[in-house]
Parts: structure tokens; C-alpha cells; sequence
């Protein structure tokens, strides 16, 4: 369905956002000694709410990383972000962060467990740049990072029970259900329907063969990857719509042939029921 023009700029933001975590991450996967690596927590703590990009538990200390991916010419003035280019206001994610570190701090508390706390924001692309950037806040630059993560990786770091405790413990508290995800409105009768390309997301896609080929952009995507990853996006936009082969048949837009989704639904689903209301799970 077209998006508004607000909704578009949330999900443009959210994306860059998802690619500054996944650029992240993958610096972060050779960091050598022991450490536990946490994604994307929510946590809940005297029913206020705080979000945590990245938690790295190590020896020394627990470090919480707020990532930003953001582009462009920024400056601080006060405790206020600017970007220069649209001369718009942005949250200072300082603010945000020493919020979400307090917060944590009064959790490690209420846990009655003992670690050194040290939050910091990290600002990782390459086309950022941040004038007038006090040196006295937790404030990591695309040019700093690889010295940042050099520092990690030569602190040395043997976890015990505690880490391995408050791992599992941070992990039981996440709240899968955020109170604040501001999803548009949308019903299944209005989405268009068919089968679009895992790559570019057009709807301009053949069968061609085995595989689903995408008119746009040339990917090509074996027939049973593509059906399965529709079914996940049923299940995933309404998880209260049971997953039958007519139901398949109409969200691909008939693309290929009900035997074909039926094949594919029993070899990776389980049917639940014998009658005419049987579906798959």
C-alpha cells in the first residue's frame, strides 16, 4: 500500500537506523577474549521504558552502545543536535543514552548486582561529521571507532558466573511487545497482492522455472525460498490469519500453482486438523 509521507519518513529513519546496528555488528564480531553480545533490549524499569542497542558484557565493565547511523553535517550547541544541511532540530542521543544508562543502573540495583557501567554513543557513517563536539561526552566518531573497538579487544576479559547470570537475566527481561512501535494502519484487503523480490521489494516478478525472477533488478530466488518467506510474511502482519493453502494461493497473487504451495507448505509446516479447516503451523 503507498505510504504517507510521515509513515515514509519513520520507516526511512528506521532503516538507517537497522543498517547502522548491522554495520556494527559486524565490527564487533572479531572482538577476541570472552564477552557477552546483546542486541536490541528492551527493558522495563519502574514501569519506564528503555531500549539498548548493544550490550557488551566484559570483565571490566558493562558497556551500553547506542548506535546512530546518521548522514551529513551535525553540530551541538547546548545540549541540542543540529543537522546543517536541513537545519532541523534532532534528539541529542546523549540525552537519550544517559537516560537509558541510569535507568539500567537502578535495574543492576534492584537486581542486587554489582557492574561497572560505561555508556556510550556511537556514530558510524562514514559521512558524518560532528562540529563542535564536546570532548567530555561518551561520544564516538566514525574516525574513532577502530581505536575504540582496539581498546576493547586489548582489555582483558574472563567472565564468570555473575556475567553469565546477568546475561540470562537481561535476556528474560526483554519485552518482546514495545508500547510504543507506531505501526500504520493497514487490512489484508487493501495490500496488493503477489510475490515480490527478497532483493528490491518489486512486485514485478515471473516464474521462470525453479526460480523467482525479478523484472526489476534480475535477482533470482529458488521458488520454495520465495513461498516460505511469503508464509513468514502472513504470519508476521497477521497472526491471527490461519495459514492454509488458499490463503498462500491468494496473498502470491496465484503466481504459481496451489499443488506447488501446498508441497511446500507440508514440507516445511506441520498441519494441524483433517478436515475442510485444516491449516498449517
Amino acid at each position: 500500500m503507498e505510504l504517507s509521507s510521515q509513515d515514509k519518513f519513520q520507516l526511512w529513519t528506521m532503516e538507517k537506523g537497522f543498517t547502522g546496528e548491522v554495520l556494527f555488528d559486524r565490527m564487533t564480531e572479531n572482538l577476541a577474549e570472552e564477552r557477552y553480545i546483546i542486541d536490541d533490549l528492551l527493558l522495563k524499569v519502574n514501569n519506564s521504558y528503555f531500549q539498548l542497542d548493544k550490550v557488551i558484557i566484559a570483565q571490566d565493565a558493562v558497556y551500553l552502545i547506542d548506535i546512530k547511523y546518521h548522514e551529513g553535517d551535525y553540530y551541538l550547541e547546548g545540549d541540542k543536535l543540529y543537522s546543517v544541511q536541513k537545519g532541523r532540530e534532532y534528539k541529542n542521543p546523549v540525552i537519550q543514552l544517559t537516560r537509558s544508562e541510569t535507568l539500567f543502573r537502578q535495574l543492576l540495583q534492584n537486581l542486587k548486582m554489582n557492574h561497572l557501567v560505561r555508556a556510550t554513543v556511537v556514530f558510524n557513517n562514514p559521512e558524518f561529521t560532528l562540529y563542535q563536539a564536546p570532548m567530555d561526552q561518551p561520544i564516538i566518531l566514525p574516525t574513532q571507532i577502530n581505536r575504540f573497538l582496539l581498546g576493547l579487544n586489548n582489555t582483558p576479559s574472563k567472565l564468570d558466573e555473575s556475567h553469565k547470570k546477568l546475561a540470562q537475566t537481561l535476556l528474560s527481561l526483554h519485552q518482546v511487545k514495545n508500547p510504543f512501535s507506531n505501526l500504520p494502519v493497514y487490512k489484508y484487503k487493501q495490500l496488493e497482492k503477489g510475490m515480490h523480490c527478497r532483493a528490491c521489494g518489486s512486485l514485478n516478478t515471473e516464474i521462470d522455472q525453479f526460480d523467482l525472477v525479478c523484472g526489476k533488478c534480475g535477482t533470482h530466488e529458488r521458488i520454495e525460498k520465495a513461498v516460505v518467506r511469503h508464509i513468514e510474511e502472513i504470519k508476521v502482519l497477521f497472526p491471527e490469519k490461519k495459514i492454509t493453502t488458499q490463503t498462500v494461493y491468494e496473498w502470491c497473487n496465484a503466481k504459481v500453482s496451489r499443488r506447488t504451495f501446498l508441497r511446500v507448505l507440508k514440507k516445511n509446516y506441520v498441519l494441524v486438523g483433517k478436515t475442510s479447516d485444516s491449516y498449517f503451523e
